[in-house]
């Protein structure tokens, strides 16, 4: 299981660069001119996670496996997609396989960089993309409501229920608010238009304020601009320095932790963007440790054990038996398992069990 994130913004405010640094390649083109990533570009990268460094040290594997993001560098949106206007039709059609939307804004001044919209005004920009999408919405919305309203002719009920639920989005929707934040007295019938729809404007956001190196340590305006748009709608924003990011990416880790001391951070603004949208999708990861791997798997929260046994084999989950858990902090003050198990700190648990944060587990099973 990956997490995927659709990186957009408008032309020109940073995401090629940003795709970048995350994946440590040159993959995306970075020009100083609008659209100058047309076909989208897409990579797998390690979802940073120091707590399998430290299970490592312990172990001490032949590898350590990471959990994986997919990110998707969407080429620059701009006024009029959602009419197809600079290959918008197809732009927005690439954020609707995403799962979430890390949204760039341009938060520095540099009058050598062109903005396509003349000026560098964060609010103005992300308002245009958060329109466009929304305008999306609205027609496919539209065919959808078409599509129940037949079903609702007749005695279904649950028909009638959805189609009572879209037209009460589609009113929220041409009252230029976003599909994520309407609510429903009747979920269910809400969530199947939302599953069946797949609206860009439900999808969960991150916004990264694009910012020069001196304005990582001291917020400048359009920073503290665009955290108090974030606030009034429940998102959350992180300033990144998209250029600092990718020079960053060929550095070692030592090399990194002092750059970044350099510039006055403790931590790499991109490595914050991953976990939380991690968190924003409603996934965690628990560990396997042993001499061949120690490795971080990705499940959804709530998931019980043998679904989640399901992500390292199919068969773990057929023939499950029982887990045998030891929490995070248990494994690394015991210092590894048969310690932990002398210590009592293993758990027998059984198909009931609601796997947590950070355990350490090891399946027993039988096909």
């Amino acid at each position: 299981m990956a997490l995927s994130i659709g990186i957009v913004g408008l032309p020109n405010v940073g995401k090629s660069t940003t795709f970048n640094a995350l994946t440590k390649e040159q993959i995306a083109q970075a020009a100083n001119y609008p659209f100058c990533t047309i076909e989208p570009n897409k990579a797998i990268v390690e979802v940073p996670d120091e707590r399998l460094k430290t299970l490592a040290k312990i172990v001490n594997p032949e590898r350590i496996v990471y959990s994986q993001a997919e990110f998707t560098d969407i080429a620059g949106l701009a006024r009029g997609a959602s009419r197809g206007e600079g290959l918008g039709n197809q732009f927005l059609s690439n954020i609707r396989e995403c799962e979430a939307i890390l949204h760039v804004a341009r938060c520095f001044d540099d009058t050598n960089i062109a903005h396509v919209e003349g000026s560098v005004d964060p609010i103005r920009d992300v308002e245009i993309i958060q329109t466009e999408l929304i305008l999306a919405d609205i027609q496919t919305l539209n065919k959808k409501i078409d599509a129940i309203a037949k079903k609702a002719r007749g005695a279904d009920k649950a028909a009638k229920a959805q189609l009572e639920a879209a037209q009460g989005l589609s009113a929220w929707l041409n009252d230029a608010k976003a599909a994520a934040t309407f609510r429903f007295a009747d979920e269910n019938a809400l969530d199947e238009v939302l599953k069946e729809t797949r609206l860009l404007s439900a999808k969960p956001v991150i916004f990264a304020a694009n910012v020069d190196e001196k304005s990582l340590a001291a917020k400048n305006r359009h920073v503290e601009a665009i955290e108090r748009y974030a606030l009034e709608r429940g998102a959350q924003v992180f300033t990144i320095c998209a250029k600092a990011e990718e020079e960053m990416a060929g550095l070692t880790d030592e090399e990194r932790r002092e750059y970044l001391a350099a510039i006055g951070v403790s931590e790499s603004g991109l490595d914050l963007i991953i976990r939380k949208g991690f968190e924003l999708l409603g996934l965690q990861s628990y560990f396997t440790a042993g001499v061949k791997e120690v490795r971080a798997w990705t499940i959804r929260k709530g998931w019980k054990a043998p679904k989640a046994a399901s992500v390292i084999h199919n068969d773990f989950e057929k023939g499950f038996i029982r887990a045998e858990v030891i929490g995070y902090d248990d494994f690394v003050r015991f210092g590894g398992e048969s310690k932990a198990k002398e210590a009592g700190a293993m758990r027998l648990e059984g198909k009931d069990y609601v796997v947590q944060e950070g355990d350490v587990i090891h399946f027993r099973f039988n096909v």
